[in-house]
């Protein structure tokens, strides 16, 4: 079962030092930005299943990135944790109507931020069973299985190829450059050449056959999967 991924959001350093290493030895994927910009960009990127956002951050404010996070169709649904040294019980009314879905007010314990992040993460799982199964345009990808079909035909694919495919498939429309595509879905701390990434197409639409034409290529950018809304 893959871990769960969290992106933490925050910009003071030590702080999210200290979560992220407790998150990682809880066996969680996580990835860290220092701005909200950044943070936006990350979740787009490879939506998470927990955002940790702080409430003041540079660039762009916890409050608007939670408002874009939950405006966007491919976070919308994603769970968010908002930190904040304010408290003021405005700010935390404020968050919970852009769709936050818990508040932890500074200072805390790490323990007490160990034990939200569980119980939110072990909520998604009980009423999201379905979450890890994308269909689109006879490519069903269940992640939970590491499985491949197209239409219902099985397909052999390795994780790398397994894993382009997961981040195109879920994002129909959306053009990735070949660096997104190396983070998002070979691993943030991956080193490879970006034409590493071309290898990679030309062996999955080979493998797609007669439905290759559903990766396209967008010159001087990158790849995308196909829009099922502009297919007439």
């Amino acid at each position: 079962m893959a871990k769960p991924r969290v992106l933490l959001v925050e910009d003071d350093q030590s702080l999210s030092d200290i979560l992220s290493y407790n998150m990682r030895q809880a066996s969680y994927d996580v990835v860290v930005a220092r701005d909200g910009q950044d943070g936006l960009h990350q979740a787009r990127l490879k939506p998470p299943d927990l955002v940790i956002l702080d409430l003041m951050l540079p660039v762009l404010d916890g409050l608007e990135v939670c408002r874009q996070l939950r405006a966007d169709p491919a976070t919308r649904d994603t769970l968010i944790l908002m930190l904040t040294a304010k408290a003021e019980e405005s700010d935390q009314v404020v968050g919970f109507n852009l769709g936050a879905d818990d508040f932890v007010t500074k200072p805390f314990s790490v323990k007490i931020v160990m034990e939200r992040i569980k119980a939110l993460l072990r909520r998604r799982v009980e009423s999201q069973s379905d979450r890890d199964i994308v269909v689109s345009q006879g490519v069903m990808i269940d992640r939970h299985r590491h499985r491949v079909t197209i239409d219902d035909q099985p397909l052999e694919l390795t994780p790398s190829e397994f894993g382009l495919l997961d981040a195109l498939v879920r994002q129909p429309g959306r053009a990735f450059t070949r660096d997104e595509l190396i983070d998002a879905a070979l691993g943030h701390d991956t080193v490879v050449l970006e034409r590493t990434i071309d290898v990679h197409i030309r062996a999955l639409r080979k493998k797609l056959g007669n439905q290759a034409d559903l990766i396209e290529t967008v010159r001087g950018v990158g790849y995308r999967f196909r829009d099922p809304q502009l297919v007439r």
